[in-house]
Parts: structure tokens; sequence; C-alpha cells
């Protein structure tokens, strides 16, 4: 049976997880019941399916017309590139998903960039035809100019072209949504366009091993393609590690894909992607070579992170009453249990106490703070800070590429605010009463900037960034332009005190939450911390009962999720995470020690 091994690239949200269940379906591959019924069946993670996105890549293959089809489903986030990396190795061609009304956007040129950079085969599909605003030829052309101006050769750039509807399952040759039957005029150009994977099956083995999974019965799986020669079960091999090291170990399974699920093969030949297990210890970007003439891949490169957050043991008043893995061995164990899968990350012990986690963004770190909560982890952490470099003397800080989409009307106050971020305008395009920025702007620039955009723009506008290459630091980092309001006793919020409160700036908390001195319970009004008696009650009087007296309008509380807490903390706070709950608190729990580490930090 031919292969083809294929890659699906896009922007965020231009319907690559959705082509790919409609590819499974029509394809008639076998789903169980609970898969078969969902929504996405890529998004299998909660997270995902939460958010929308693809966090993870993933593989399943089909079965059209005697021809094999492994499909890698990819994260289109930038925070995610290093997934993106990796996998693309595997594939000979790439599905390069254009949303017909949005066109290509700043993740779709990145996505397209990793895969030009490793001469893949790409196939156009301007997807999402049945949108009433889409622009189908406004899409075509700006993807042609995208190819262009990523430098592609002639032969790339006559790229073939499919319109599909991947949520109705259609796709076709013309963009004429009426004529189009099923998906199979994709599956035939996938087919046709997309070459056979390379490699000799008489050459010594070799395998790059691209992702790692655990199961409970038989461990570490590694999933990779082989490059050349074939690999049986139980099979002895060499594992060739990053620093070249090499030893020796006795397959234990050997899988390959079928639909979504994995099933034992007593030999797989190259070109094929394939999970093994039996290698207890085996890590990203190892090579699995022949026992008797082992030779290395070469290693997959992958960006350096520019974020950093130091993670530590919980130390608020409420700690231990909510999470199950609370004390530091376990939690640093976790933190290195996923570098064995997220090769973009990176942990360090740090001498002042805690770890110092750092990753491609706030994105990347925010969504693996997620996953350690909803696994029962309970920490602090704070404020993200960018990676520094020093270079011939000279302080280079990350930045930004910065792509904003927004009413004309809101774009004032749009480039005002960015312009006292350091951000430096490289366009400005007014189409339809809509203004198209682009921006260079200091990653630290862009700290706690998203919640200022949304109010400003009304929740109309749309902001991608990109990392653009570190640069000389000519910025200072812009502080917060407003306080917080801290609880100065424990307790439990009344409405009595929140009503009083409500005045002085935007509360985090209603009536009923219990609260410890220290932590925040919102946002001032002005640029000093306030330190605020939430707990306070009405008292009673022989005159006059509880219920005696004004009653004035309590405003609803803005609720704080992760992502939130993250934007908002300056260098005196803390975000604490529990499976629960996410809690703002003061390093300092009290407002003598709060004044006395401001006034050290001022010096």
């Amino acid at each position: 049976m031919e292969i083809r091994n294929i890659a699906i690239i896009a922007h965020v949200d231009h319907g690559k997880t959705t082509l790919v269940d409609s590819l499974l379906r029509q394809s008639k591959t076998k789903l169980n019941k609970e898969v078969a019924l969902a929504d996405c069946i890529m998004d299998s993670n909660e997270l995902e399916r939460e958010r929308g996105i693809t966090i993870f890549s993933k593989n399943a293959s089909v079965v059209w017309r005697d021809t094999k089809i492994n499909i890698i489903d990819t994260p289109g986030h930038a925070d995610f590139g290093g997934e993106v990396e990796r996998v693309l190795k595997m594939a000979e061609g790439s599905l390069l998903l254009v949303d017909a009304q949005e066109g290509p956007m700043p993740q779709t040129r990145f996505v397209l960039k990793k895969a030009l950079e490793l001469n893949h085969k790409i196939i156009v599909v301007i997807n999402k035809i049945d949108k009433p605003n889409s622009n189908i030829n406004k899409a075509l052309n700006d993807t042609f100019d995208l190819f262009i101006r990523l430098g592609a050769d002639e032969e790339t750039a006559n790229f073939p072209v499919l319109y599909t509807s991947s949520k109705m399952g259609k796709s076709g040759l013309e963009p004429h949504l009426h004529l189009m039957q099923d998906i199979t005029p994709l599956f035939d150009e996938i087919i046709n366009y997309i070459p056979k994977p390379g490699g000799d099956i008489n050459l010594p083995l070799q395998m790059l091993v691209t992702s790692i999974n655990w199961d409970n019965y038989k461990g570490r799986i590694a999933t990779g393609r082989i490059y050349n020669g074939k690999i049986n079960e139980g099979q002895e091999v060499i594992r060739i590690n990053r620093e070249g090291q090499m030893d020796k170990h006795r397959l234990t399974s050997l899988m390959t894909f079928q639909g979504l699920t994995q099933i034992e093969t007593p030999e797989i030949a190259t070109g094929e992607i394939i999970s093994i297990a039996g290698i207890p210890d085996i890590m990203i970007g190892e090579t699995i070579a022949d026992i008797n003439t082992p030779i290395a891949l070469p290693l997959i490169e992958i960006e350096e992170p520019t974020v950093k957050i130091n993670f530590s043991v919980n130390s608020s008043p409420f700690a231990g009453r909510e999470g199950q893995f609370t004390t530091s061995r376990q939690i640093r164990e976790r933190l290195y249990r996923e570098l064995e899968n997220d090769v973009a990350l990176k942990v360090e012990d740090n001498p002042l106490g805690g770890w110092v986690v750092s990753g491609r963004g706030e994105f990347h770190l925010a969504i693996f703070i997620e996953r350690l909560r909803r696994e029962g982890y309970e920490l602090q952490i704070s404020q993200p800070q960018v990676i520094t470099k020093i270079i011939e003397g000279k302080k280079f800080i990350p930045y930004e590429e910065l792509f904003i989409s927004v009413p004309e009307e809101c774009s004032g106050a749009v480039i005002q605010k960015l312009g006292s971020r350091y951000a430096q305008m490289k366009k400005m395009e007014i189409k339809e009463g809509i203004a198209y920025l682009e921006f260079i702007i200091p990653t630290c620039g862009l700290f706690g900037y998203r919640r200022e955009f949304m109010t400003d723009t009304r929740g109309n506008g749309i902001m991608n960034s990109l990392f653009y290459r570190y640069q000389a630091d000519n910025s200072e980092r812009k502080k917060r332009d407003r306080g917080s309001l801290v609880a100065c006793e424990n307790g439990t919020t009344r409405l009595y005190s929140l009503t009083n409160i409500q005045n002085r700036g935007l509360l985090f908390y209603g009536p009923g939450s219990n609260v410890y001195k220290g932590q925040v319970v919102g946002q001032n009004s002005r640029t000093k911390d306030i330190w605020v008696n939430a707990c306070k009650e009405k008292q009673l009087s022989n005159m006059r009962s509880k219920g005696d007296g004004g009653m004035e309008h309590f405003n609803v509380p803005k609720t704080i999720i992760l992502d939130d807490a993250l934007e908002y903390i300056d260098d005196s706070e803390l975000v604490e995470v529990t499976p629960k709950s996410v809690r703002i608190r003061k390093i300092a729990l009290t407002e003598l020690e709060s004044k006395r580490s401001q006034k050290v930090l001022a010096e």
C-alpha cells in the first residue's frame, strides 16, 4: 500500500481540526461511538475543547483508494511553535488552510515559513467559502503574495488550490459550493500532488522521535517516522540521545496508526509514522538506529524561549486546602517531567527559591499552568518577565511583530496606547471601515495590554503577535497605571463593606467569599494600592435593625481567570493557583511589609 504523509497547517480557528474530522468521516474510518459523536474529533483534550484551539499535535490515518494517508494536525498558535516545528519533519507536504473571509493571518505566515524551510509540497485550501462575507479572490491573491514574501521558488508558488467548506464536508477545484458533493477532490489532490515518502528500505534503520506519550501498560511510547530501513516487533535497536551517546534496547511494542487508534504491527518499513515502546527514558529528538550501523539523524532545532515565570510552592494562608500535589518535590518532579514532551519549554532551579520556567510566550506558559491546576497541583507564580541577552556589553530583549485589525474609530486609542509601550508602527491600512495596523513592539510592552485592548476596541478588535528578533533594549517596562484593593484582614466578604469599597475601583469578589490579609480583592481606580476591609459588617443597635438604611446598588464583580491574573499582576504580587481557585496576592501580606518592600525596590 502506498503512503502519503501530510500536515494540516493554518492560523488559529481557520478550520484545521474540522477539516480533519471530515476526512476521517468521509473515508469511512472506523471510530468508537464516543469519538464519532464529538464536534471536533481531533481536539480530544478538555482544554482544547474549551478554548476551541489545537494545543497538542495529533496523528491519524485514513485509507483512500488503496493509499494510506497519515494526517498530522498541528497547533496554529505561534506560542506552540515548538510543537509545529518538530512534527512537520514527519511529512513531505502540507495542506495550508486559509479562511476565505480573513485571508492569511499572522500565524499563517509562521507555519507556512516552517513548512517552506522543510521544502514541503503545499496544497492551498481556501476554507469556509460558505461564510456570507467571504472574499475568495482576495484570500487567494494574498496567499500568493505571502508565498512570494517568504521566498518561495517558482515551482512552490505555483501551488494547487482547492475550495472547501470543512463544516459541510465539501471541496472542489472551483469555488462553487452548490456544485460540490463531498471531500473527494481533496483526497485526489493529496494523492496526486504530495510525493511518496523518501528513504531506502535497504539502508540501516533510522527513526526520529518527535513526540512522547504514556501508556499505563506499555510505559513511554515514542512516535516518529522511519527515514530509512525497516523495523520489526521485538527487534533490538540502538538509541542515540541528543549528546550522541548510544545504548541498546529491545522493543516491546510496535504500532502504527489506523484512524485515531494505534494497532500492533509485526513489521513496518520506510516512510511510515509509527509508535514504539520498550525504551523507558527515551526523549524527543533522539534517533532510533540499526544495532550494527547506528547513524544519528540531525537534531530538531527549536527557537529559544522568550518569556519566563518563577514557580514556587504556595505560601499563602490558604495553602494546602484545595490542591492534591502541594510539596516542592511533587511540583519539581512535574515541571521537569514536562520537558520530556515540550521541547520549547525550559525549567531551572532558582537559587532564591522555586523554579524558573521559560516558554515561547505568555500564552504558552498560561496553558501549561492551567494544565497543572487541572491535574491537582497547587502553586504560586510571579509576574512574567522577558528573557534578556547581553551581546557585546549591550542588553538585548525580544521584540514581537504585532498585527491588529480594529474598527477605524478605535484605531486612535490603540495607536496611542501602543506608542506609550514603545511600539513602532510599520504599516497602517484602512479598508471598509476597518484599520489594519502592524507594529514592532518589545515583548514586555505587550504584558497586560490585552485587557486594555479589548476595552478600547469594545471587544471588536483582533490582535496577533509573532516573535520578531532580539534587539537592543531602548525601552522601559511600562508600570501598571492602577493600584490594587488589598484585603487588610482575614474573613468572609460582606455586602455592606463591598458596597462601600466598590466606589474606589473594580471588585474581583462578591459577598460570601473567603479572603485573607494581603489578598487582592479588586483594582483601584488610582495608581497606588489601598488596603481595605472587605469583611466589615454593619453593626446593629437598639435603634435600628440590620436592614435599615439606604439600599445602594452593588455592581457585579469581575471574575478573574488565570490569563487575566497573569496580565494584571506587577512585581509586588503573585498569582496563587489551585485546582479550585485563582487568587492574586501581595508578596508581603501586611501593609507595613508591603510599604517597606516598595521602598527597597524604589531605592
